[in-house]
């Protein structure tokens, strides 16, 4: 395309030859072509296989239908593993079928990380975020690391039904899957009903940042993950688009 000039433009963009014919100082204007490219950066934390529930399954099968809707749209990907560091899942950029299956063993939240020790994720690119988001990390810190250099970023905070709406009652140990510290405690409604509403607070934590950055967030419970479904929540925000 082409605009006029102004001063200060590079003169190797101007367009002599328009010049010559009409007297009139025009720019070029050029449009880099970039290979589409999605980042996948999946939550390798413990919490992410908590035990008696389809989280670690739902996961897994997030990852792969978004690879594949990637692969479907002519987008390459990557699945990256997010714990104490960031690392490429083996075999990631193939078929899900190729992929090495994630363990979700890291002992430690991948905020950290993804502050500090970004990989070299594709400039111009597509990212997304699959987490629990149970961490204590301040989104506001996290996501522009996330989506720097991004064309694009979505967040899906992936939880079990237990872990959105527990209904537990009486004496309980409670147990960090990360660093194994407990606290023995007696849970009653008022107890349940504090920690639905404190979990409401953290999750519009997150997608207020990410409206703030230009991310799209989406929430989904495990047990809804199921071979070959339709992804409801991915569709509703824009994450996915429904084709056929």
């Amino acid at each position: 395309d082409y605009r006029d000039y102004h001063p200060g433009d590079d003169l190797r963009h101007l367009d002599w030859g328009v010049f010559a014919r009409s007297d009139k100082e025009v720019v070029k204007l050029f449009r880099e072509e970039v290979a589409p490219h999605l980042d996948l950066v999946l939550d390798a934390s413990r919490s992410m296989r908590l035990e008696g529930t389809a989280k670690a399954f739902a996961a897994a099968a997030l990852a792969a239908a978004c690879a594949v809707a990637a692969e479907q749209s002519r987008c390459g990907h990557a699945v990256w593993l997010a714990g104490e560091r960031i690392e490429a899942l083996e075999g990631s950029r193939a078929q899900p079928e190729a992929w090495r299956p994630p363990r979700f063993e890291s002992a430690a939240a991948p905020g950290a990380a993804l502050r500090h020790t970004p990989p070299a994720w594709r400039r111009n690119g597509l990212r997304l975020l699959i987490s629990d988001l149970l961490w204590e990390s301040d989104p506001a810190t996290v996501l522009p690391r996330l989506a720097e250099g991004a064309a694009g970023l979505a967040v899906i905070q992936l939880l079990a039904r237990e872990e959105e709406a527990p209904d537990w009652r009486g004496p309980c140990r409670l147990e960090d899957v990360e660093t194994g510290a407990h606290a023995d405690l007696l849970i009653d409604a008022p107890a349940c009903a504090a920690y639905v509403a404190a979990l409401a607070r953290h999750r519009e934590s997150w997608s207020a940042a990410c409206r703030g950055c230009g991310a799209l967030f989406a929430a989904v419970t495990a047990e809804t993950i199921s071979g070959g479904g339709r992804l409801a929540a991915l569709e509703a925000c824009g994450v996915l688009e429904a084709s056929g």
